[in-house]
């Protein structure tokens, strides 16, 4: 029993799939950045985080580490995604009768 055509969706670029990953990931990770930094400063999780530390981190740099580690988080998140929603025509042959 034939069910219909077996469409192929095209492959897509590297560019736009990176793309399709990174941006929606970085804005979501400003997003997050700002609205978490809103109540908690940076020196005070520094304290209870490193209370040991010889090295003085200031606010840019708690700022920074928190957007990487907000990036990397959603990026993760977009990359499992993305590896969900492939069409599965791509990795399976057909079915045989």
């Amino acid at each position: 029993m034939d069910d219909g055509p077996i469409i192929e969706h095209p492959p897509r670029s590297w560019t736009q799939r990176l793309g399709a990953i990174l941006w929606p990931s970085f804005f979501a990770a400003g997003v997050m950045t700002m609205v978490f930094f809103a109540f908690v400063d940076p020196l005070d999780l520094r304290d209870i985080s490193f209370p040991d530390l010889d090295h003085e981190i200031g606010r840019g740099v708690g700022y920074t580490i928190c957007f990487f580690m907000f990036w990397a988080a959603t990026a993760s998140s977009s990359l499992f995604t993305w590896i969900l929603l492939r069409p599965a025509s791509r990795f399976n042959g057909p079915l045989k009768d």
